[in-house]
């Protein structure tokens, strides 16, 4: 069971409770990072980061994720006029969604990666509860190859610097590897990028989502975010340790 069989009520009782630690929402956070498959083990989790979003900041929500084969389309975005929910109907940004397609010919509006049980699913139901006028749009990253990783991340970094956009990249690391997350972490902080391109490639990776993961601190690096993963409490919640958001006030790794 994941969060899409939740109803709104219940997703808006987890998303208050939480809101009790840190009370306002943060409005300089641009990017978020959640767990690819949202359920009763990782709510609370979930319910923290997007508790901390004022979707008013935001005019479009792009969620981006790693397809799990590679594809001749190296980024597809699906055809979709609208992405619909148990909640509601959710308008794409067609606009900003043929604009990816200009700047890069990797991007393509292609549906092969696009089924009902994609991530951006379960991300909508959090972002349908904070709010109903925003636009949606689905990357589905086909293609582990480092320099897909880093051209996604340098065209998320260009089309959307200006843009009213939030970005949510989808991707988890079991509770149990902790000594793996530390040395993430440990790359993330001193931004050591070719170390990360370098994990990626090595295939010794236990994130699940590694290819959305690197692709969503490149952007986060080059905006000049602060990156923040939820720790503390949450130490021995099963759930992904990579949950967190990146905005650009002080560095907390704690």
């Amino acid at each position: 069971m994941n969060i899409t069989s939740f109803s709104r009520e219940q997703i808006q009782e987890g998303i208050d409770n939480a809101r009790k630690e840190h009370v306002e929402p943060n409005d300089h956070i641009r990017v978020l990072f959640a767990p690819e498959r949202i359920n009763e083990n990782n709510f609370e989790r979930a319910c923290d980061i997007y508790s901390r979003v004022d979707m008013s900041n935001y005019d479009t929500v792009v969620v981006v994720e790693s397809h799990d084969e590679k594809l001749d389309k190296k980024l597809p975005m699906a055809s979709n006029a609208t992405f619909e929910t148990s909640i509601g109907e959710v308008p794409v940004d067609d606009y900003m969604r043929n604009e990816f397609c200009d700047e890069d010919d990797d991007f393509f509006i292609h549906d092969e990666a696009f089924d009902k049980d994609i991530s951006l699913f379960q991300q909508l139901m959090f972002l349908q509860t904070l709010s109903d006028d925003f636009k949606a749009l689905s990357v589905q990253i086909a293609d582990p190859d480092p320099a897909i990783v880093k051209e996604i991340g340098y065209v998320l970094e260009e089309v959307l610097a200006s843009r009213s956009a939030l970005l949510v990249f989808c991707c988890e690391l079991d509770n149990d590897r902790k000594k793996e997350f530390e040395n993430v972490v440990e790359m993330v902080e001193n931004k050591n990028e070719s170390g990360l391109m370098n994990y990626l490639n090595s295939g010794e990776s236990k994130i699940k989502g590694t290819t959305a993961f690197i692709a969503g601190i490149i952007v986060a690096n080059k905006w000049g975010l602060d990156l923040h993963f939820l720790r503390g409490k949450y130490d021995d919640y099963m759930g992904s340790l990579l949950t967190g958001y990146a905005d650009r006030q002080k560095v907390v790794f704690s």
